[in-house]
């Protein structure tokens, strides 16, 4: 059982990503830079730790016109290759803390599969389900534990051939990652493609600026890419100026991929853009968290994205990492599996081509522990998002 929550030391802030990013059940939406990026969109944040030194990042907003206010855990407390039963005494920890020091409603998402049990113990803990305020429904998995040969052996002989056209045909993908390795990669499986040929990366002293050049157009590609499935980005500086920290931090890798061999001009980079994926970091696994390419130059160029995806696969192998987490595939107001017909079938199908299997996850709760206090704060929160001026913070 946790018995305590503090304030994190100078100590647990220099081992900070190590545990709550890279360690087991990770997030880097508890990194140090997600932290820092929160607290300039105007959250207040909180750097706890337990008793035992796993950290715990708190994003909080107080009321309008009220003492009190809300906290949220992004994707926390992390599970630390823990039983959900001692995640769940984490929370309530969490919980009682905040509350001492005025919180009202406290909610949290941790990426705990369903099947564990979680959801019942958190509902007898108090905890109640709300809709989700970052995707935590479900996510599609596949195994890399056999390393990058089992992960080829999986993949869907069609999908397979699309990547290998695109690799005939000479796209290229261009690595942004202040991890990526320059030179030495260790040759692949017979049965797979070279994993070198057709991947260029820039060099680390001009990495941040290529970085900064390349992520403003995939911004642009995702929102043409979200107009199409249904979801919303934000905006383009802020994300950017995200995916910059994460980048520095090494939690990130940006993929894309381009119609024409790479040239040493990395700020302004010949051909065109036909897709990208931002990937994370995570514990044992890699993350594909965003992507998008151009519908219109699917015919010309088929195979972009499972290009980007085989690259993941190759650099998650060569970390060593167990999963790649492929993200979900539902949208608002359809949140079970696909069936043919479905408006997400078709990318279902694609993240199964490549191994992936359905995963079902806790979701989002919240336990309020003063609920008129927290009534009332809404309400006035809402009312000062609507006068110019007031809500903004």
């Amino acid at each position: 059982m946790t018995t305590g929550l503090r304030d994190a030391t100078d100590a647990d802030l220099r081992d900070w990503d190590a545990r709550a990013v890279d360690g087991p059940g990770g997030s880097v939406w508890q990194s140090l830079a997600w932290g820092a990026h929160a607290a300039e969109a105007g959250w207040k944040i909180r750097h706890l730790a337990y008793d035992d030194g796993l950290p715990l990042l708190v994003l909080e907003r107080r009321w309008p016109f009220l003492p009190g206010g809300s906290a949220y855990l992004p994707r926390g407390p992390i599970a630390a290759g823990e039983d959900a039963v001692h995640t769940v005494d984490r929370l309530v920890v969490a919980a009682e803390h905040l509350a001492a020091s005025g919180i009202d409603v406290i909610a949290s998402d941790a990426e705990i599969p369903a099947a564990s049990g979680y959801p019942a113990r958190l509902q007898a803990a108090g905890f109640r389900p709300i809709e989700e305020i970052h995707p935590s429904r479900h996510t599609m998995s596949a195994s890399l534990e056999d390393g990058a040969p089992g992960a080829w052996d999986r993949i869907a002989k069609t999908t397979r051939q699309r990547i290998g056209s695109a690799r005939r045909r000479g796209l290229v993908v261009r690595r942004f990652d202040a991890r990526a390795v320059t030179g030495g990669m260790p040759r692949p499986p017979d049965s797979a493609p070279d994993p070198a040929e057709g991947v260029a990366a820039p060099p680390p002293q001009r990495l941040e600026a290529a970085a900064r050049a390349a992520l403003g157009p995939f911004h642009e590609l995702l929102v043409e890419t979200g107009t199409r499935r249904g979801f919303t980005i934000g905006s383009r500086d802020g994300a950017v100026a995200w995916w910059l920290d994460a980048l520095r931090a090494g939690h990130l890798a940006y993929l894309e991929v381009r119609d024409v061999a790479p040239t040493d001009d990395w700020e302004e980079p010949a051909g065109t853009l036909l897709g990208g994926a931002i990937l994370f970091r995570e514990g044992d696994r890699l993350t594909y968290a965003h992507s998008g390419d151009r519908a219109v130059l699917r015919a010309a160029h088929p195979g972009v994205i499972h290009l980007v995806l085989w690259e993941a696969i190759r650099i998650a192998t060569d970390e060593a990492r167990s999963e790649l987490d492929l993200g979900g595939v539902d949208v608002a107001g359809a949140r079970g599996l696909p069936v043919p017909g479905d408006r997400m079938w078709g990318l279902y199908e694609f993240k199964r081509a490549f191994g992936g299997r359905w995963v079902e996850l806790s979701g989002t709760y919240e336990r309020a522990a003063r609920p008129r206090r927290y009534a009332a704060g809404r309400a006035l929160a809402a009312l000062a998002r609507r006068i110019p001026g007031v809500g903004d913070g």
